[in-house]
């Protein structure tokens, strides 16, 4: 199933909302402030900047608005990737009365100001795509790959397909992002399993800015090392989709594990030029977080543990699967609907 087809997931999760919503309108919450209802909850989803892995978040908004009827939910990505333009940003959507926000922030050593900010104003927060650097998320929640597991599954399966020995390379984004060093230690603890048998060459960092600088590094890479490689991983979207061109084209027998599922990538499966890819869940983290920042806007409830960090799931895809993985991503999202209602939120 293609991403074109991702409303279709949203339709199947919400479905499922429909039954699952077991935090109910109350007349106030368990901190004893005032309980509003949801059409009085304004959600803003705030990436750090335009990427195609957060154009299933305008979907997953509108949808989520029509589903718990929200008094709004938009989409905006004009921050640019800047910390400060995105707090621009943040700030203008809270003077027009968005009062909930889920935040891809630019600057992950800096975004829990941001969401202090917002705390001390009363208005919910959770940090959805990307958690914080560091070990506090001072946003509501967190829902997010985990990074760290991603890579690892990638770089297993990359080895997998390189007959367990050889040379690896790693494509990746920002060096000082922190989820770039999780994943770069992902595919560090999967080299080092091999014991010696497979060779890791220097990260390839810096190169997931747009798909013109993947390209060029993904080209300079094969142009100088193409023959001594025999896997690669990649754990960033443009360098994904620019290997998965550049490999094909160059006829070199490199096994190419992917990451997220442009289409470039999974036509590349069917036919066998990429052995593999990490689907993440864009969809999930934008309708699944829309409905729990709702549910703490209106103090209908509470976080059972404030700041907690939740894996909105990965997902292996190969070509066995390549037709129905959507599946399997849609049965996640509808069971972290439950796991909000169950573990997550607390309502009364």
């Amino acid at each position: 199933m293609r991403r074109t087809t991702l409303p279709l997931a949203v339709t199947a999760i919400t479905a499922a909302a429909l039954l699952l919503s077991g935090c109910t309108p109350q007349a106030s919450s368990g901190g004893g402030a005032e309980a509003t209802g949801l059409d009085t909850v304004k959600v803003a989803l705030v990436p750090g900047g335009p990427h195609p892995y957060f154009q299933p978040w305008i979907a997953a908004a509108d949808q989520a608005k029509t589903d718990f009827g929200l008094g709004d939910a938009t989409f905006n990505e004009t921050a640019g990737w800047d910390q400060t333009k995105e707090n621009d940003v943040i700030n203008s959507l809270v003077a027009n009365g968005y009062n909930a926000f889920g935040v891809f922030g630019v600057s992950p050593t800096d975004i829990n100001s941001t969401f202090q900010n917002l705390k001390q104003n009363g208005i919910a927060s959770a940090a959805l795509g990307s958690c914080p650097a560091g070990d506090v998320n001072d946003a509501d929640f967190c829902l997010s790959t985990d990074t760290e597991a991603a890579a690892y599954k990638a770089a297993q399966a990359t080895i997998q397909a390189m007959g367990g020995k050889g040379v690896l390379a790693h494509l990746t984004g920002v060096n000082v992002d922190s989820n770039t060093q999780r994943r770069i230690a992902g595919v560090k603890k999967a080299v080092e399993e091999t014991n010696g048998a497979v060779t890791l060459l220097p990260d390839v960092t810096d190169i997931d800015t747009d798909i013109t600088t993947a390209q060029k590094a993904v080209a300079d890479l094969l142009a100088s090392k193409g023959s001594e490689i025999t896997g690669i991983v990649s754990t960033a979207y443009n360098p994904a989709v620019a290997a998965a061109t550049a490999v094909k084209e160059s006829g070199l027998p490199i096994s190419l594990v992917a990451i997220d599922d442009d289409e470039t990538i999974l036509a590349a499966i069917e036919d066998g030029s990429v052995y593999a890819t990490i689907a993440q869940n864009p969809t999930g983290q934008a309708y699944v977080g829309s409905y729990a920042l709702a549910k703490l806007a209106s103090k209908e409830c509470t976080m059972a543990d404030p700041g907690a960090i939740i894996d909105s799931g990965s997902f292996v895809v190969t070509k066995e699967n390549v037709a129905t993985y959507d599946d399997e991503r849609t049965a996640a999202s509808e069971q972290l609907m439950k796991d909000f209602d169950a573990d997550h939120l607390v309502c009364s």
